[in-house]
């Protein structure tokens, strides 16, 4: 692993012995900031993801990141260009070098279609669909889930191809829960890692004696899916209006009428997804 130096007048970094120019912020979250910076080798955009790690554990769950996006080389799941771990002030940052995508994230092409008044069409659906689950399909080949499909961590290249990023919260697909406390543990950790208005019912009351498994992202893709037709996730308004997600998910999903068709799809869904066969079905269609 190579050495971060530091943060220069000039602006730039160095990671792996490679320099970069820094060009702008483009996001901030509570832990982490994303900026722009530009390689002085290759002249090439890159977002650098900083985590700010502010105990072992949050040390750890930034390496955990670095090694999924290591354990994967595929076209629809971003990739790492470089990492680094920094000690600044006494604190540790995790610094994540990815590619830079300049069509933005999925959720911001749906925001642009929402305040032109338009929708996306049947075969733009069915085509990034087709590549959200060829990723997905390639994380559970490999026995992990990502836990926190959404649109805006899907990020869409010029040609549509989707890119799945934010690993941060990926773990094994198949977690065995026993007793009580392990309910309460895994119960806790969705609530602080899966985005609520994606996420699957059996994370938000875990049962003491269960198995989560990779089905919980073919809840959050059918979700995907939705605001793909919709422009808004099948849950959006209800946690804006601040009425009980978890309540919601409970029940059957009221579907806008006039519906725009993908009948087909949709109708092979419910039967599919139970059995967690949902993706290799949709990625081969």
């Amino acid at each position: 692993m190579g050495q971060t130096l530091c943060i220069c007048s000039r602006g730039s970094i160095t990671i792996d012995n490679k320099r970069y120019y820094f060009i702008q912020k483009l996001d901030e979250g509570g832990f982490s900031y994303v900026d722009l910076v530009e390689g002085v080798q290759d002249g090439r955009f890159y977002a650098l993801k900083r985590i700010l790690c502010h105990d072992r554990e949050g040390r750890q769950e930034a390496q955990t990141e670095v090694e999924m996006h290591r354990l994967f080389s595929h076209p629809n799941i971003l990739g790492l260009a470089g990492h680094t771990f920094i000690e600044r002030g006494g604190k540790s940052e995790a610094w994540i070098l990815l590619p830079y995508v300049q069509k933005g994230s999925l959720w911001s092409v749906l925001e642009k279609l929402r305040d032109k008044g338009s929708f996306m069409p049947e075969r733009r659906i069915l085509k990034v669909l087709q590549g959200i689950c060829s990723g997905l399909k390639a994380m559970h080949d490999r026995g992990y889930a990502h836990r926190d499909l959404k649109p805006t961590n899907v990020l869409l290249e010029e040609d549509d191809r989707p890119l799945l990023m934010d690993l941060g919260s990926m773990n094994r697909s198949r977690m065995e829960v026993k007793g009580t406390r392990e309910a309460m543990t895994v119960q806790d950790w969705a609530a602080q890692r899966c985005t609520i208005s994606y996420r699957a019912p059996e994370l938000f009351n875990v049962e003491s004696h269960c198995v989560i498994d990779d089905r919980t992202d073919i809840w959050s893709l059918g979700c995907v899916l939705y605001s793909m037709m919709f422009l808004e996730g099948p849950y959006d308004m209800v946690f804006q209006k601040g009425d009980s997600v978890a309540l919601a998910v409970q029940n059957p999903v009221t579907i806008p009428q006039p519906c725009r068709s993908l009948t087909p799809t949709l109708s092979q869904l419910p039967s599919l997804s139970p059995t967690g066969q949902s993706v290799p079905w949709l990625v081969n269609s």
